[in-house]
């Protein structure tokens, strides 16, 4: 069903700014992860909340500065759970599992995976910018973790945990039907070749 054909969203109502915001925002999201980033217009977002165009306008400036809000609440949602995972690592010596469950949902689930499609399509590579500290320290945990795996080879560890999250969490779903696979596939075969590839020799 198209975004354009929702049901309306709740009734129009007086709302203070950051409550609109918030409403906004999580709309926004939904949208982006039903209907994809075509979804995400002042329009539709107004529809679901209840909330006039010109008030959207209001809150956001534009469309782009709306789409850019809802990017970078959804970067701090990344952060925060790549963060959890360094956290992980760092007390309990059996994580690498946790870990990687904790990445694919947060690219599947936290829509992660959506997010990074967007960006990647609208060429807007800056909006990753802040996520970059989180993902350095994801390879310092797992490096302190590992003892004496080559932090080259830790590097490209957590690149394949994040590619195949990603890859997981955009396609996954129509390929593991097309292969009869059930939905945890990826996650486990991750699970299975990130020991194999951090303590093979040289």
């Amino acid at each position: 069903m198209s975004a354009n054909r929702t049901q309306p969203g709740a009734k129009r109502r007086k709302r203070r700014p950051d409550e609109a915001m918030e409403e906004a925002l999580t709309a926004a999201r939904q949208l982006l992860l039903a209907h994809g980033p075509a979804a995400v217009t002042l329009a539709n977002v107004g529809r679901e909340i209840g909330m006039s165009h010109t008030n959207v306008i209001h809150h956001f400036g534009s469309a782009a500065g709306l789409q850019s809000a809802l990017m970078g609440s959804m970067i701090r949602d990344l952060t925060a759970a790549l963060d959890t995972a360094v956290s992980q690592l760092q007390d309990d010596a059996g994580a690498i599992q946790p870990v990687i469950e904790r990445v694919f949902a947060a690219f599947d689930e936290g829509g992660a995976g959506q997010l990074a499609a967007w960006i990647a399509l609208s060429r807007d590579f800056e909006h990753l910018n802040p996520v970059r500290q989180a993902v350095l320290d994801l390879v310092a945990a797992v490096q302190e973790k590992m003892g004496d795996a080559a932090a080259a080879r830790i590097r490209a560890v957590v690149y394949l945990i994040a590619i195949c999250a990603f890859g997981d969490a955009v396609i996954g779903p129509p390929l593991r039907e097309m292969l009869e696979q059930p939905g945890e596939t990826g996650r486990a075969l991750v699970a299975q070749l990130v020991p194999a590839l951090v303590m093979q020799p040289g």
